[in-house]
């Protein structure tokens, strides 16, 4: 579709949500005492019907209890004192989750009574130089630690860790590299086999997905969003956003591999189009930029997921989610289908099309279920943990998982393990 053509449509549609937004009382962004501020913001979103709005606001609190393994410092808070970088991640999930966990009600430190143990091990805080956890470390790390808590604790070795779980916030989770052809090849770490894994990487039918997996958010500092927020009545007058990638001639010279060819497809058809604000740029008012946003443009990278995807949830921007078969984080509890836009990767050409035809009452339904404190909340990880925040939401999901089922706890001779599997790379001792 030309761009001319649909210039009107869009200027009615911008119109449109700029009145909603100037509509919106100044109470919703100047209350903050006596619940006034999430009083207003009620007012002006919606909330999630059905069993799905229910999960969101569980209360994880009585339906489970976790013990944490004590662990030598080398696996990890002795990793963060080396490198920082860690804390500000998109990997951090593994170092907050730990912390949460340390101070949270559902902590026991009497294992007989706990329905899950966690080992608290940071596998993405080694990192290279530019700053990406060293592929060959993390697998090694996840063996060692395995190896030392079933040595001094007989609850691994009761179960073969089927009542364990693990933060895998690695781009293929447990498959432990950054590039989907090498991450296949590896698969997920065989002694991992049994447990529950808490990842950030989704993808239907994939290898590096095994079932009953918990799907999170990757961390997006919360403090800075906040640092960033704009008043809520700012007219949206971006129709599409995004910053980022469109080819990696580091790790892909040939092009065509890197998001599978759809940042590329992305950038040749749209980089000149008016209604797309899109660019390699990362400027200073990216977050307030995006609060300016109709649409922010969520397409996979090496892996489907990205912290863009919680950006554009916290600041109200309609995700268009440009991943195919991608699971979603918290997909029980958060209405993706509802609140977002999903775009097949062979459509990215016909994205202007699929975009500027969506009626107004769509567009404006989305942005008020968007504005429900509760979606905004279950996609962050803040310091100090709040009511319904991702912590919360992994709670619940492994309350969910509650009772273990028959088969758990295995028979003294009976192991299901096989403690020399894995390519041999990964054997070697960290």
């Amino acid at each position: 579709m030309g761009s001319k053509a649909v210039w009107l449509p869009v200027a009615l549609l911008l119109a449109a949500v700029a009145l909603s937004s100037v509509l919106t009382p100044p109470a919703a962004a100047a209350a903050t005492e006596s619940g006034e501020a999430d009083h207003a913001v009620q007012q002006h979103s919606e909330r999630i019907s059905g069993s799905a709005g229910d999960v969101l606001e569980d209360n994880p609190v009585g339906k489970l209890k976790v013990f944490i393994y004590d662990l030598p410092r080398k696996y990890n808070k002795k990793m963060v004192t080396k490198d920082p970088r860690c804390l500000n991640h998109m990997f951090a999930a593994e170092i907050f989750m730990h912390r949460f966990l340390l101070s949270s009600a559902v902590r026991t430190l009497k294992p007989k009574e706990a329905d899950w143990f966690y080992i608290p091990v940071y596998t993405t805080c080694d990192l290279t130089p530019a700053g990406l956890p060293l592929p060959f470390k993390s697998p090694r790390v996840m063996r060692s630690s395995i190896q030392y808590i079933s040595n001094k604790w007989p609850f691994w070795n009761r179960t073969d860790g089927a009542d364990h779980f693990f933060v895998v916030p690695h781009d293929f989770g447990a498959c432990f590299h950054y590039q989907e052809e090498k991450a296949i090849e590896r698969g997920i770490l065989p002694l991992l086999r049994r447990a529950t894994l808490v990842q950030t990487f989704g993808q239907e039918n994939h290898v590096c997905l095994k079932e009953g997996s918990i799907i999170i958010p990757p961390f997006a500092p919360p403090q800075k969003m906040q640092a960033h927020l704009i008043p809520r009545d700012t007219p949206r007058s971006i129709f599409v956003y995004f910053r980022g990638l469109f080819y990696d001639t580091g790790n892909d010279p040939e092009g065509g591999y890197y998001a599978r060819g759809a940042r590329a497809s992305l950038w040749e058809n749209f980089k000149n189009n008016p209604l797309f604000d899109i660019s390699t740029d990362h400027p200073a008012t990216y977050y307030e930029d995006m609060q300016r946003a109709v649409f922010c443009l969520c397409p996979l990278g090496w892996a489907p997921w990205s912290p863009r995807l919680v950006e554009a949830v916290v600041f109200g921007c309609i995700p268009v989610i440009i991943a195919d078969d991608i699971v979603l984080p918290f997909a029980d509890a958060i209405p993706w289908e509802e609140i977002g836009v999903f775009v097949e990767e062979k459509d990215v050409p016909k994205l202007d099309t699929i975009l500027t035809s969506m009626p107004i009452e769509d567009i404006l339904r989305k942005q008020r279920l968007l504005a429900n404190p509760s979606m905004k909340q279950a996609m962050l990880f803040p310091q100090p943990a709040q009511p319904r925040d991702a912590f919360h939401q992994i709670l619940n999901g492994l309350a969910r998982k509650l009772p273990h089922p028959e088969g758990v706890y295995l028979p003294p001779s009976e192991k299901h393990l096989n403690w020399t599997a894995g390519p041999v790379g990964d054997l070697k001792p960290w």
